[in-house]
């Protein structure tokens, strides 16, 4: 937008006590049109638009819009190239509004666009909530606690457990997806997505994963709903309360599935210093005195759920990882995002392939 009339005013929210995760905006939409289109569909909106964008993510841009005195999260996909079915915003409406009502993690889902004339892409709009995110360290309010790194780790897997037992027709999500077939699908779903960003470089050895990964597949025997992204900085924390998840984010890529994706994804991010790379290089964090990731699964299982194949489940997500960065890298190589941590990121994709070659079970 060149007419400054035209912009949002942005700056922090008014009424903002925790702007850490919050910075001036830098990938631009159409306020104006947001701004109409927010007043049509949420009730009770007056006062100016303001905007900050959320800093976390490494995909999809989140903002922090507030009009007047309240505030609403509003996230959309990504400028440029969307892999078919990635950045799913509609998907993460649904899910949404399903889980809010029963799973207190779940942010309050309160509106949806598919109209892309609005702001250039689908968007949802979930309610603000205020807490802490673990990112590149524990913040204070957190860390001040007894054995902080345990208890939030504990409340992350505690988290997990409960939303792998949620019914998923008893909260109107048993179509949510296609459960027979789920990790057949992703296992050729993620191969296409490397091949489309990396083409036939340094294919030998993720393609050899690959081919290792269909030939050993275990057979799933459960379905739940899964988050799809299940990580440490995906999760809130209330300041002073290490014991509970407050909320998660970035449901986008939930569906119906085998749960150990989930766990698997997990303790695949899950830092482990007798690793000979980083496995989870977006994540700066130092998870000295974390538990283990060996200690995370028992953590799981005690909740009744079963963790057989977690090795094979923990080697997918390091592949799967490694497309991610690879999409990340190529999104900055080409382009579509200015943003300057991507830049790094393609160092470790090699590195990570190696990783999953090296834990895969024979």
């Amino acid at each position: 937008m060149n007419d400054a009339s035209n912009r949002a005013s942005l700056g922090a929210p008014t009424g903002a006590d925790d702007d850490r995760d919050t910075v001036p905006v830098s990938d631009e939409q159409d306020w104006a049109n947001l701004d109409a289109w927010l007043r049509r569909e949420v009730p009770t909106l007056e006062g100016p638009l303001r905007v900050e964008q959320f800093n976390g993510g490494h995909a999809n841009l989140t903002y922090c819009v507030s009009i007047g005195a309240t505030e609403l999260v509003v996230r959309r996909p990504p400028f440029g190239d969307i892999a078919p079915g990635a950045h799913d915003m509609a998907r993460e409406f649904r899910v949404l509004h399903g889980l809010a009502p029963v799973f207190a993690p779940a942010p309050g889902a309160l509106a949806f666009c598919d109209d892309v004339s609005v702001i250039g892409a689908p968007f949802l709009v979930v309610e603000r909530r205020r807490g802490l995110v673990v990112r590149d360290e524990i913040p204070a309010e957190l860390s001040d606690a007894p054995d902080a790194p345990r208890r939030i780790s504990m409340a992350l897997v505690d988290a997990l457990a409960e939303l792998h037992a949620i019914d998923p027709d008893a909260v109107g999500l048993g179509g949510l997806g296609r459960p027979e077939g789920f990790v057949e699908r992703q296992l050729a779903g993620w191969h296409h997505r490397w091949h489309r960003v990396c083409g036939s470089a340094e294919t030998g050895l993720f393609d050899e994963v690959h081919r290792r990964l269909v030939a050993t597949q275990p057979m799933s025997t459960r379905v739940s709903i899964i988050h799809n992204d299940y990580k440490l900085d995906n999760a809130m924390f209330t300041a002073g309360d290490p014991d509970r998840v407050s909320s998660i984010f970035d449901w986008d890529m939930a569906t119906l599935g085998d749960p150990l994706v989930d766990l698997g994804t997990l303790i695949g991010y899950w830092k482990d210093p007798s690793d000979p790379t980083d496995r989870a290089p977006t994540i700066d964090l130092d998870m000295t005195g974390f538990p283990s990731s060996h200690e995370i699964v028992e953590r799981y299982a005690r909740a009744g759920h079963d963790v057989e194949h977690i090795a094979w489940y923990e080697t997918f997500a390091l592949w799967k990882h490694a497309v991610v960065l690879a999409q990340l890298h190529h999104r900055f190589v080409v382009g579509d995002s200015t943003d300057d941590r991507l830049r790094r990121l393609g160092e470790h994709v090699q590195p990570i392939v190696e990783l999953a070659d090296s834990l895969l079970p024979s």
